[in-house]
């Protein structure tokens, strides 16, 4: 599918500050965080009920604190991340160029705020907030990623009644930042909005059934 076509002329950096106020905010609220909680349960604030709260942690790696392997695996992850900025950036420029819907591109935008938000954390928190884990080779590139949106959903085991999960203990407590968030957001309006961002792609017309060609005459 290709991005649907405006005839309004798109400027680039509207968007980048989109993305810079992404970071700004993601940024701001780490350091809050880092600066005025304490780690963990203890300084754990509901905001609503037990079901919202800000809670400190650190993550380690990726979503769901999957890691890659040590020493160099953060590193490589960092490394990955780099480069994913550097083409969302060159694509956001592109579909500026090419006149895509503004909606599709701010979505874009998020995106790449959310990753530069992350990647920060990844190559500065080490050295600026000393939190590289333990026998890491440098703090650079093995900085922790500050996560503090924690939506309790449910923790507990499950019926007896339910087939194949009955009485097993769950966790489903994601615990996630405003970077998270934004990337989070910019993808699910993107899945969304598929029919106003993308251009359908039109069917050829197919022979009716039983057609068939003309002999040719002599």
């Amino acid at each position: 599918m290709q991005p649907t076509r405006t005839t309004r002329p798109q400027t680039a950096l509207k968007f980048f500050l989109l993305a810079l106020l992404v970071i700004g905010l993601d940024q701001f609220s780490k350091w809050a965080v880092h600066t005025y909680m304490l780690p963990g349960m203890p300084g754990e604030i509901p905001l609503i009920g037990h079901w919202l709260k800000l809670h400190y942690t650190l993550n380690p790696g990726m979503a769901f604190g999957v890691e890659l392997p040590p020493p160099y695996g953060k590193v490589l992850l960092s490394g990955f991340r780099l480069l994913a900025v550097g083409a969302l950036s060159w694509y956001i420029v592109k579909l500026c160029r090419e006149r895509a819907a503004a909606g599709f591109i701010a979505c874009m935008a998020l995106i790449l705020g959310g990753a530069v938000g992350n990647l920060v954390d990844s190559i500065f928190y080490g050295l600026l907030y000393k939190n590289a884990p333990f026998g890491a080779p440098t703090p650079w590139f093995h900085g922790q990623v500050i996560d503090m949106i924690y939506v309790d959903i449910y923790e507990g085991f499950l019926p007896q009644s339910w087939p194949l999960l009955g009485g097993k203990y769950v966790s489903l407590w994601p615990i996630f930042n405003i970077a998270d968030s934004s990337i989070f957001i910019g993808v699910a309006l993107i899945l969304l909005n598929q029919s106003r961002f993308f251009q359908q792609e039109e069917a050829s017309p197919q022979p009716a059934p039983g057609a068939a060609e003309a002999p040719a005459t002599h």
